[in-house]
């Protein structure tokens, strides 16, 4: 039995410069991951955050897993919270793509990403060697260095205070990508909903425009798809397609509405 790890796909696309494309399954079903997977999908998010199982339920993340594992899509988790401890529970079950939610410095930022690390920017990193899931149980070949090439770490930015730190939280070495959060930003900027109101406007388009320029891979929120195909094109290589409720919302409605006879 080979021993090889697989790559990374979100890597391989960022190191490419092409653009990833996923669907938020906020139903937490492994059957619809992979479905998802079938139809294409580069990637599929699990909210840890709002909503779902626990993050450190083992079985539940590991079915999920394994649906994404068979039709070549890769998990995207936003964890609960920025806790080393949290990091490391998620990649060591097999997530290979995590990110932290409300972060408000570098230094949460750099302590989550040594914390995925064996070595890190030239010193120890932060992550155990043991044997589990991730290591194939102790079966995986060069886990160590496949880890740490293959293992992504990014932050949300969805605070003032990580907009106004956003130079320093790109610089964090080894960062994997950063994901605006409008919605959380409108609130933090004290607009909630407001997502065209100038403040939320300037605070994206100020992270925008520092990730692009840093080379850091930047993921956002499509709302539509030409808001979708305009993103792409000023430098977001990470887009959210849509929910599986929303999907579910926009297509049973439809059906709803166009009924011609009585209910």
């Amino acid at each position: 039995m080979s021993g090889e790890q697989p790559t990374n796909g979100l890597r391989e696309r960022f190191e490419n410069g092409t653009v990833a494309l996923g669907v938020l399954d906020n139903a937490y079903s492994p059957a619809l991951v992979e479905f998802y997977g079938e139809l294409g999908a580069d990637f599929v998010w699990i909210d840890f955050e709002h909503g779902g199982p626990s993050p450190d339920h083992g079985p539940a993340v590991e079915d999920l897993l394994r649906a994404a594992e068979r039709t070549d899509t890769e998990l995207l988790v936003r964890l609960s919270d920025s806790e080393p401890t949290s990091v490391r529970k998620a990649l060591d079950l097999g997530v290979r793509n995590v990110f932290i939610p409300r972060v408000e410095d570098a230094e949460t930022v750099r302590a989550a990403v040594r914390s995925s690390r064996y070595e890190y920017d030239g010193e120890p990193g932060h992550r155990g060697l043991a044997a589990p899931r991730a290591r194939r149980w102790g079966l995986a070949d060069d886990y160590v260095g496949t880890e740490d090439r293959e293992t992504l770490v990014g932050t949300t930015v969805e605070t003032k205070s990580a907009v106004e730190n956003i130079d320093e939280i790109l610089d964090v070495p080894e960062l994997g990508f950063v994901f605006v959060g409008p919605l959380d930003l409108s609130v933090s900027y004290g607009h909630p909903g407001e997502l065209d109101h100038p403040d939320v406007e300037e605070a994206v388009e100020t992270v925008r425009s520092a990730a692009v320029d840093a080379g850091v891979p930047l993921g956002g929120l499509g709302f539509g798809m030409d808001d979708v195909n305009e993103k792409a094109e000023n430098g977001y290589q990470l887009l959210h397609l849509g929910s599986t409720t929303g999907a579910l919302q926009e297509m049973v409605s439809g059906w709803l509405d166009d009924f011609e006879g009585e209910r």
